[in-house]
């Protein structure tokens, strides 16, 4: 088993931010062809890395400024096999990605980190299929199946690994147990739909009480992320228990549904401010929620709203 690594930086109470929607800024605002959404396959070539690192620096700077934290995630979402094997990526090439894109994010931390600007660096897992659909793999299969993606990550000066846009919470046991078992503390992040509910109809506290039970509370924090703080606010309740283990929210700027978004050919970049302010709300009703970043549509404006709002 690989070393485990101990007391991440974010558990510590203080703020952490992290990016926004990586795949629709480079899409839509910086006019990067990714195919599949996989931002991955930018790491193939050094104009295609100097495009991520100023991606990931604006980010950087806004929490320099605000002197908080920030979480690094590699952009790994679509590096595991399923995806790899459509963009012509085997197992061994994608390890490199996902070993290289830890570098990156090395060289990165190196030059922005600072006493009052700790930075976690996380190897980001998406799911086997689509983030807006429900997935079918059982825990045994999900844990196997992403267990090959965690052990690169343990490879590497990673501390974390960080599931987003889950919507099957079998497929997070299994990342959780594989995360354990390769010794890298990890975060589980769901997405729902406008109701609050993942899209099985399950809800969001029910998802994460069976990942903890079937993992004996196995990942260090949860997250909400893709969805709009009008579809999950609905969802968090005072004085509900599963509520101490949600951490943060990385959440979409638009209000529209993930059939919506799915269909639209244009960026629906919603209202930072009007975001910032949700996102004080949501800061001021949970202490706990204190890792804050952006999905679909959100870019460093957004994250500095929120900031601004939060701080």
């Amino acid at each position: 088993m690989a070393r485990y690594r101990q007391n991440l930086s974010q558990l510590s109470g203080e703020t952490f931010l992290s990016d926004g929607g990586m795949e629709t800024t480079l899409i839509f605002q910086e006019g990067v062809e990714l195919p599949h959404f996989a931002s991955f396959v930018l790491m193939a070539s050094p104009e295609g890395r100097q495009q991520l690192k100023d991606y990931y620096i604006p980010y950087l700077e806004v929490a320099h400024q605000h002197r908080t934290g920030f979480i690094l995630d590699t952009p790994t979402w679509r590096a595991n096999p399923d995806w790899g094997a459509l963009l012509g990526y085997g197992p061994e090439g994608l390890r490199t990605i996902n070993r290289d894109s830890v570098r990156l994010l090395l060289e990165l931390r190196n030059e922005f980190e600072s006493g009052v600007t700790p930075c976690v660096i996380s190897g980001a897992i998406g799911p086997r299929g689509d983030g807006y659909k429900a997935g079918d793999m059982d825990a045994g299969e999900a844990e196997t199946y992403h267990g090959a993606q965690i052990e690169s990550f343990a490879q590497t000066e990673a501390d974390m690994v960080s599931a987003y846009t889950l919507t099957n919470y079998k497929e997070a046991i299994g990342i959780a147990r594989a995360a354990q078992t390769h010794g890298m503390p990890c975060a589980i992040s769901f997405t729902v739909e406008t109701d609050g509910r993942l899209v099985t109809g399950l809800a969001l506290g029910e998802a994460i009480d069976r990942v903890d039970d079937a993992t004996g509370g196995a990942p260090a924090y949860y997250l909400i992320n893709c969805a709009h703080p009008t579809h999950f606010m609905q969802a968090l309740e005072k004085g509900e228990s599963w509520l101490d283990r949600v951490r943060g929210a990385k959440a979409n700027a638009s209000t529209k549904s993930h059939a919506e978004l799915d269909e639209s050919e244009t960026l629906d970049a919603g209202d930072p401010l009007d975001l910032g302010r949700r996102y004080k709300a949501l800061t001021q009703s949970f202490s706990t929620m204190r890792v804050l970043g952006g999905c679909c549509g959100t870019d460093h404006r957004h994250i500095a709203a929120i900031c601004e709002a939060c701080l």
